[in-house]
């Protein structure tokens, strides 16, 4: 499956600003999406390949900081790069603690905000490509039966057979049965190469059902 174009989006209510950076971006050869405000960025939603956002601290309505904890509270991931003609340390501050890519004020170098919005795409790339490993990892562990998730979770805890079938009051035999199903549909190569997707479906921290 081909991998979707990365995306720069840049929100700025000055539609010179815009324009200049939006050409400075296309420069680069990178997809450009200019905004006027956030609802515009709301309504058009993110796009599908790895996409970083140039957002003006300062906008009408909510500020670009204060969209930055909304998107957060929603678990909505993405990659911010900051600019203002008005920043300030606790801004700042703010900003970087809430993830941001960087913190740029105006005026800025063109190169600076070229190395934040690659940093951002990358970022976004690896996130978006943990993402569908997981989402692969759920599609496995769906298969498994009620008692073969039962015997894994064990198994991951570093549980032998024998403690297995005496945990669960099932046979040996039948322990090792499940275990070897377990493995196959999970497609792990190794009892360590499980506990790495258990980890990751977050098994270590509830009981299988």
């Amino acid at each position: 499956m081909n991998q979707a174009k990365p995306t720069v989006l840049i929100v700025d209510d000055d539609s010179s600003m815009r324009d200049s950076l939006g050409r400075l971006v296309r420069s680069v050869g990178l997809d450009v999406k200019l905004l006027a405000s956030l609802p515009e960025f709301l309504k058009s939603g993110r796009p599908d390949g790895p996409t970083c956002v140039v957002l003006d601290v300062r906008l009408p309505g909510r500020s670009g900081l204060d969209f930055q904890r909304d998107l957060a509270d929603a678990n909505v991931h993405v990659p911010i790069v900051f600019i203002t003609g008005y920043g300030d340390i606790p801004m700042s501050v703010q900003a970087m603690r809430g993830g941001a890519v960087a913190f740029l004020t105006k005026p800025f170098r063109d190169q600076d905000l070229i190395d934040a919005i690659h940093v951002g795409l990358a970022r976004d790339q690896a996130w978006q490509e943990s993402e569908r490993a997981v989402a692969s990892l759920r599609e496995r562990f769906a298969t498994l039966s009620r008692r073969e998730r039962e015997v894994m979770g064990e198994v991951v805890k570093g549980r032998i057979n024998k403690q297995i079938a005496a945990d669960i009051g099932i046979s040996e035999i039948t322990v090792k049965v499940h275990r070897g199903q377990v493995m196959r549909k999970m497609k792990a190569s190794s009892l360590p190469d499980l506990v790495r997707m258990a980890d990751k479906l977050r098994l270590l921290l509830e009981k299988a059902k």
